[in-house]
């Protein structure tokens, strides 16, 4: 580092110490991005920590069940949000990352769905208008104040990944 610094002095230029290091490239970033070893000892990129925190949370804030707008109002603004950031970040190689926070992302709009139904009855007869069974329907609707609880049970056979293509919902698997 001390080798940077004054060749970069010679330069006029000053490092950034809170940015730069010497350092093994496995425990740094790079434009978001780090690098990790697979089986084999492949050596692929993934999303870097700070990226996917702040991903996260960006979708909380535009999945908020207090914000008194309409599904589609909702879908429409995360549809840009994640489809640019679905763009930034399709070099990374982690099928399994893009599922989990495909399948967390259809939680929080069901849990949002839940909400806009807010009491039992309108629950029960939204849900089988959908086609769910009774029993489904009658112990979601039971609940139905437990909007998270009851978007991770038993709605991912009738709220389906289909349900929200339609809505127009980005997948970024």
């Amino acid at each position: 580092m001390t080798l940077l610094r004054r060749l970069y002095g010679r330069l006029r230029l000053k490092v950034n110490e809170t940015k730069s290091a010497v350092a093994s490239v496995f425990g740094r970033k790079f434009l978001g991005y780090s690098l990790w070893v697979a089986a084999g000892g492949v050596v692929k990129r993934k999303v870097a920590a700070k990226p996917l925190l702040a991903f996260k949370h960006r979708i909380r804030e535009l999945t908020r069940r207090s914000g008194g707008r309409s599904m589609q109002d909702v879908v429409e603004r995360l549809r840009s949000y994640v489809q640019g950031w679905k763009a930034y970040f399709r070099l990374a190689q982690t099928p399994k990352v893009w599922r989990e926070l495909d399948e967390w992302l259809r939680h929080r709009l069901r849990a949002i769905q839940l909400k806009h139904w807010r009491r039992g009855p309108t629950i029960y007869r939204e849900l089988r208008a959908l086609r769910a069974s009774a029993d489904v329907a009658r112990q979601v609707a039971a609940n139905s104040r437990r909007w998270w609880r009851n978007s991770g049970q038993s709605l991912n056979s009738i709220l389906t990944i289909a349900y929200f293509d339609r809505l127009g919902v980005p997948r970024l698997s």
